[in-house]
Parts: C-alpha cells; structure tokens; sequence
C-alpha cells in the first residue's frame, strides 16, 4: 500500500513486495481511455482539426476542431464516427474544404465508419451532414480515402475501392462536392484505373498535370512502387503516363509538388527513406538529402504526410534511426534543424499551412501533445492531450535504447522497460519477470513514447522487453528485408536471443519469461512457442492478440490488401505450401507446448476468428492450459472500453496464474486445462 506522509518524511522505505502484486494506480481502464487521444492533425487558415478515439463512446472516432482563438468542439456527435476502411487499415478519414459564401469558413469532408460513405459537414448546416457518395449495394462495398482537394475546388479525387461480385478493385476518382453524385455510382467518375493499388493522389500547382503511387500484387507498398504522372485534360488523366520513380525492389512515398514541374518523394533506393527530386523534364531523380536515417514509414494507411512544404520553399519533415523528430528541411543548402520541443518524438502525419505545422509529438512520461509550430519564428504550442488519467512519473518506466546481440551476431534493437513503482520495495536478491512484446506489421515498430499499456504491466513489477526485430521500420531497408522468406524464424530469433540476453545479464528471471503480441506479432508470440521452440525454451507463457496460427488459411481468407502478402514474407503459393506448414503454429502445438491465452475479435476481417478458434481446439486436443477469450463486435485492433479492460485483466491475470503471483484486485482468468490427447501426439 502507499507510503503515508510520515513514513515518507522518516525516510522509512517502502514494504517489500512480490513482483506481479505492486498495488497500480494505473488501470485497465486507464490504458482504454488513454489510447486514440489524437490522429492526423490538419492545420488551415490558423484552424486545428485531428481525430480522437473515444473508448467510451462505443469505440467511435470523434472529429475535434479548434479554432485560431483557441476554441475547441467536437464537430460531430455521437453516433458519427470517422473511419475509412479502404485497405482495412484505412487511414486519415477527413479533409477541411473552404466553405464558400461570403463568410468563408471551413466545411469538413469525411467517411463515416458503418457505411463508408463520404459526408459534407456543414458549418451552415452543422446538424445535417450532406451525403456525397451514393449508397453501397453491399454495407461498405465502396469505401474511400487519401482525399484532396481539385483544382477548382469542385471536386475532391480520392482512392476509391469496390467490393463487388467477390472482387476488389481500386481508383483514383473524382467526387463532386455538391451532393450531386449521391444518388447514383454515375456520379463519381475514375480518373486513374488498371493497378491493384493507389495512393497519394496529388494535382499539380497549375492543374495540369496528376501524380500519384501505385503498385499490384504481390508487392506490398514497402517491398516496391512506383511514382507515376499524367497530363490532366478535362478533369481525368489523358492515358499518358509516365513513371518517373520506383520499381519492384524501390518504395517510393508522399510524392508532393515542388512547383508545376518538379515533386519532391520519398525513396529508399538507398537504402533508407531520403528525400529527392523528381522533374517532368526527363532529367534523373536527384537527391534533395542523403542521410543514414528515415524520413518516411511503411505505407499501411493512406493519407499521412511525412514531409509538408512551407510557403518560403522549406519542407517540414520528420527523421531518425528508430524514434523521429520534427525538424525543418532548406533543400537549397541541406540544413536540416530540429523543432525545440519538451516532447522528443514525432509521429510520420504532418501538416502545413504557410509556415505552420502541426505535428503529434510523444515523451516517455506524458500522453502526447499536439504541436502547433511557427517554422517562420521557432514559436512552438503545445496541447497536451487530457492529463487526468495519467499517474505521477514515477510509476512510470524508464525506458532504454539497446541494440542486443542476435543470431549469428545480427544486431537486434530494443526498448527496455523495467519495474518501477515507488510504493514498493523490489523483493531482495530476486530479478523480476519480463514480458516480450512483439509488435504487428510486421513492419511496425515500438519506441520510447508512453504506452500505458506497458506502464500497465511495469507498475505491478513486471518488465517489459520491447522488440524490434528483423523486418522492423525505422533502421533501413535492409533491416526490413531480414525477414524477407524469414517470417517465424528471424522475427522468434530476435525475440528469443533479446529475452535471453536479459536473463544472462541478471535483469530478468529466466523461468519467468512470457511473449504477447497482437496481429503479426500475435503470429511471433505463437510461432516462438511451438516452431521456434526447437531451440530450447524460453516462455513460460504466451499471448496472443488475434495473431495468425495457421499460413495457408490466412493467405486464401485474408482480406485483399494483404492476400499476397506471404508471397515475400514465407514464399509464393502453391511452390511453397510445405514451408507454410512447417512455419504454422498451428499443427505443431505438443505437450511440451507453454500454456497460451488467445484474445480475439468476432468480426475481424484481416485475421478472422477461425485462426484462434482452430489454435484453441488443438490446445485443448494436446492437453495445454489455455484460454481463449472472443469479443463480439469487435475486428482488428479493439476499440471499446469493455474490451481493453476485459483483455488486458485478463492477460495480467494468465501470467500471474502461470508465472506464480496473485495480482490483487483482479479477477483470476479461467484457464481450461483438458486431459492430454493420449494417442496421435508426440
């Protein structure tokens, strides 16, 4: 329990407690709360707008807009909520368009999440928002993202996807403004057609011509794309297209006009994403910064902004090796200057307006903030996200940068979190139990920002061990590419050989080692447990948020965007279809097998149910304490309030029950333990 005043002024110490049982002020509630505070920040006009997730509003997401006195509203009431779900994973789900009249002000395009069509928010008509796009034949059969506004300001062009007759297919088109095309699908015309992908659709300063990104199977964004541009003649591309930038082993991202005959774009045909310039005139890309160090990240959503260009010619951008920040790019000397701050990192999403922008910055003892920053002064203001929920700093995690030692001496980044509680006294002569998070993607990648979720485990006397393994972004594309065909080898090694290494060093206690991760990372939890397990054990328990178990039915069920995905992280299909299942978890749980918590959402559409319900079923087979816990209402990644607490109690509860603690105030989670299989089974 906490120190009373008068212990505190005796210099008495804290009581000595078990690690997995320091009393916590910070809850699973909390971690709900605090998560979604802010996404795609948009500055125009000296108007703020950004998302917000709300937990406790059903999981919707709320449009916030605050105006250049410093006003603040939430635009759109419940039950509206902001999501695109073009490519599932969607991405920035709004664009501020002048309002026209004689006021001016600002209207406010957007998707709404249950029925993916695009609405007109009206500052004439707040109550009533315009439907634009027609409604589906089939709930969210056309869905669109990665808006901006056309020359002449009529129309917005956007990505557009179809689902229909069983087949996907996506655009570059154009929606009028003034409702018109509501009533039919006539009325949204294509502008760009014939690739399996789009992104960035941007029109030239003087209208006359359109660049964008695109890409087909089996290649994901990161693995390579291409810049092309078009003459536009009446409002759509001409059929003259050209590529200019990319190819199968080149990513290219954010191409954004320079003036009307040169754009700057992202590439990492050095390996890392720099800036360079790419010119109508036919002259070779050349580039704008060379440095060994990221300004850009993998293309999973459409519609954010590494880099924005300011009205006197410089780029606002973000950069680094791992964590970034915001800096101000001159590309006419290559002097690059960072953004004096308290916040130390920056997320890849910017805006600009003149010489405005705006920014979401993180710091490992704060929620984030939403930065307004003057690039023409040095002015920065801050706008700290609700502080009520977050604790005092010192129950929360010091994190530490680390480069451990991997497999055949490959070099494995990390973020150590350790315990840290000052209630509590550590037990004397005892190291605490580290968890592994393995994040998703599996091109994501963990940093030193607050994540309440881990402070969630760290103040009870748990450690958190974050990986970045192979395949991560933020270190190059070469570290990317070791997990090309290495998916469930690289990704376990690394997650392997970093648990270890703390053990070795003393900080963790060996027989009290658990993995959890969610999605893909989900995927390296339960692989690390039953394919990686070859070389010897390490965990002692596992968790998996809706991960894949089972390659060969992920790849026929999965949704279109990543349906080839495995093509370059296992092999193509059907050459490959032995490897698929040497690399499942699925078919290789055994007895020897460390007990598993399964979490997973009822609808999700990128990692369907059936892959933990078949997991679950073999567990039970084998005999292997287990639980599996599925949440109706809920897809990839959850979003409710009941959910996170559900979940995270849940989780924190599995690893009390399998690494010895009882975790007061929660309610132990009920493990199914079934007799062993007693035939068939090795």
């Amino acid at each position: 329990m906490p120190m009373t005043d008068s212990e505190q002024a005796a210099g008495t110490p804290p009581p000595v407690a078990a690690y997995g049982t320091w009393p916590s002020p910070i809850s699973a509630a909390s971690v709900a709360r605090a998560r979604g505070r802010f996404g795609f920040p948009t500055i125009r006009g000296g108007n703020l707008w950004w998302l917000e997730g709300r937990a406790d509003e059903g999981g919707r997401t709320a449009l916030v807009h605050q105006a250049a006195d410093g006003t603040r509203r939430v635009l759109l009431p419940a039950p509206w909520s902001l999501r695109t779900r073009v490519h599932e994973y969607g991405g920035q789900s709004f664009l501020p368009i002048p309002a026209g009249g004689p006021d001016g002000g600002w209207d406010v395009l957007f998707v709404h999440g249950p029925d993916q069509r695009m609405y007109r928010y009206r500052e004439s008509d707040p109550d009533h928002p315009l439907p634009l796009t027609p409604e589906p034949p089939e709930p969210a059969a056309l869905r669109y993202a990665d808006f901006v506004l056309a020359p002449g300001g009529s129309e917005v062009w956007c990505v557009r996807e179809r689902h229909e007759e069983g087949k996907v297919t996506r655009s570059i088109a154009a929606v009028p403004l003034d409702g018109s095309a509501a009533a039919g699908p006539d009325g949204v015309r294509d502008l760009v057609s014939g690739s399996d992908f789009f992104a960035s659709p941007v029109p030239s300063p003087d209208g006359r011509h359109l660049a964008w990104v695109s890409w087909d199977h089996p290649r994901m964004p990161w693995d390579g794309c291409e810049l092309w541009v078009a003459p536009l003649g009446g409002g759509a591309s001409t059929g003259e297209a050209r590529m200019l930038m990319g190819g199968p082993a080149e990513a290219v991202l954010a191409p954004l006009w320079r003036d009307a005959g040169n754009l700057y774009v992202l590439s990492d045909r050095a390996n890392w994403w720099n800036l360079y310039q790419a010119g109508l005139d036919g002259t070779p890309p050349r580039p704008v910064l060379l440095a060994d160090e990221e300004f850009g990240s993998p293309l999973w959503q459409l519609g954010s902004r590494p880099f924005e260009l300011l009205s006197d010619g410089r780029l606002a951008v973000v950069h680094g090796r791992g964590d970034m920040r915001l800096a101000v790019l001159d590309p006419a000397s290559g002097e690059l200057t960072d953004v004096v701050t308290s916040y130390i990192t920056c997320a890849p999403s910017l805006s600009a307006d003149g010489t405005m922008i705006a920014a979401i910055a993180g710091a490992p003892d704060r929620f984030d903030a939403l930065l307004r920053v003057d690039a023409a002064t040095g002015a920065v203001e801050e706008f700290p996200a609700d502080t009520s929920g977050l604790p005092d700093r010192a129950y929360l995690p010091v994190p530490r940068q680390a480069e451990l030692a991997g497999v055949n001496g490959r070099t494995v980044h990390v973020v150590i979190l350790p315990p840290a509680n000052p209630d509590v006294t550590p037990p004397p002569g005892q190291a605490p139990p580290y968890i592994v998070f393995a994040h998703g993607g599996p091109t994501s990648r963990y940093g030193v920002r607050l994540e309440l979720e881990r402070a969630f485990f760290t103040s009870r006397g748990i450690g958190v061990i974050a990986v970045n393994y192979g395949g991560s972004c933020g270190f190059g594309r070469a570290y990317r590419e070791r997990l090309r065909g290495q998916w469930g080898v690289v990704d376990v090694e690394d997650a392997m050989a970093a648990a270890r290494a703390l053990a070795d060093a003393g900080e963790a206690d060996p027989a009290r080692l658990a993995i959890r991760g969610g999605s893909a990372g989900g995927w390296t939890a339960l692989a690390a447990v039953t394919t990686g397990a070859a070389g010897g054990p390490v965990f002692a328990a596992a968790a998996s948020y809706f991960g894949v178990t089972d390659l060969r039915t992920f790849a026929a069920q999965t949704h279109d965007f990543e349906s080839r995905y495995l093509d370059g992280l296992i092999g193509p299909l059907p050459e490959c279809d032995e490897l698929y299942r040497e690399r499942s978890p699925l078919g290789h749980v055994t007895r020897a097998t460390c007990p598993i918590l399964l979490l997973q959402g009822a609808d999700d559409p990128v990692v369907p149910f059936r892959q933990s319900e078949s997991f679950a079923a073999e567990l039970a087979a084998r005999g292997i304490p287990h639980a599996f816990l599925m949440f109706e209402g809920e897809a990839h990644g959850f979003r409710r309030t009941d959910t996170t607490i559900a979940a995270l109690e849940a989780e924190l509860s599995f690893y009390g029950r399998i690494l010895g603690f009882d975790p007061p105030g929660i309610t132990p989670v009920e493990l199914i333990t079934p007799a062993p299989q007693r035939s068939g089974a090795p």
